[in-house]
């Protein structure tokens, strides 16, 4: 795959990943009922996804990287310094957004069906605006992971992808609902969420334009490190809470496993 090639690629599967956030709103806009068994099953598989990956493929390529760049002992210590800090760094961006706009609120499509009701009320169309805004600060690490995932390798950034894209479609359902409860307008919540969701392709052309010309061993393996934090972070303290709220008979632990089984095996087979 040529340059242009694998940046087009790279660019292609963050446009993906980004624009679900969309989809969650047309769910919204297009269905009576949240369906809780699928999006538990399916937040649970993103997070098993994004853990096992994690954990087996990212870390250790990192690890790699920095120990070729630096040695044995300091490559180990850069690796684990990087994992952590990708964690708090998505901590801070969590701590630092309004609770009434976290993402990790759950909404469901029953709640379009009370918006008659709730027209013109400012405070929600403030909260959906405010989780519009998280969801796009939130958005742009992850469009930095996938991006520079798949020029590395395009198997792990289209398993990257995939689980990123899942993971989008309630918080697009996050943005739509109270704004189109507030305002009764679906133009409008379509396109706060729409665009809430090209912050993970803005991502990518930052990583592309300042970070890829200073792309080294010592560079990659930090930023594989630190998304390889930031996935675990998101998935223990955005994707399972969701799941379990939506969960009905452990459909979210039967999608964690079935993910991470499924990556397992796509692994196996690029091996």
């Amino acid at each position: 795959m040529g340059e242009v090639d694998g940046f087009m690629f790279a660019f292609g599967l963050t446009l993906f990943a980004g624009l679900a956030t969309g989809v969650g709103s047309l769910l919204a806009f297009f269905t009576s009922n949240t369906n809780t068994k699928f999006l538990s099953w399916a937040l649970g598989f993103s997070a098993g996804v994004m853990i096992y990956v994690s954990m087996i493929e990212i870390f250790f390529k990192a690890q790699d990287a920095l120990i070729n760049a630096s040695g044995d002992i300091m490559g180990h210590w850069l690796t684990v310094i990087g994992f952590f800090g990708g964690m708090v760094l998505i901590a801070l961006i969590d701590k630092f957004i309004p609770s009434h706009g976290n993402p990790h609120n759950i909404k469901k499509v029953e709640e379009m069906d009370k918006k008659s009701s709730a027209n013109g009320d400012g405070a929600l169309l403030k909260m959906g605006t405010f989780t519009a805004l998280a969801i796009a600060i939130h958005n742009f690490p992850e469009g930095i992971a996938t991006f520079t995932a798949a020029l590395q390798d395009p198997g792990l950034g289209i398993a990257i992808a995939i689980a990123i894209a899942i993971h989008n479609i309630p918080e697009g359902i996050a943005v739509a609902v109270p704004i189109y409860f507030s305002t009764g307008d679906r133009k409008k919540a379509f396109k706060l969420s729409f665009l809430s969701g090209l912050a993970e392709p803005i991502g990518a052309i930052v990583a592309f334009l300042f970070l890829m010309p200073f792309l080294n061993d010592m560079m990659f393996g930090l930023i594989f490190a630190g998304v390889a934090g930031i996935m675990v972070f998101i998935s223990l303290d955005e994707l399972l809470p969701a799941a379990k709220k939506y969960d009905e008979a452990h459909k979210s632990i039967y999608g964690l496993i079935s993910g991470m089984a499924v990556m397992a095996l796509s692994l196996l087979l690029f091996i």
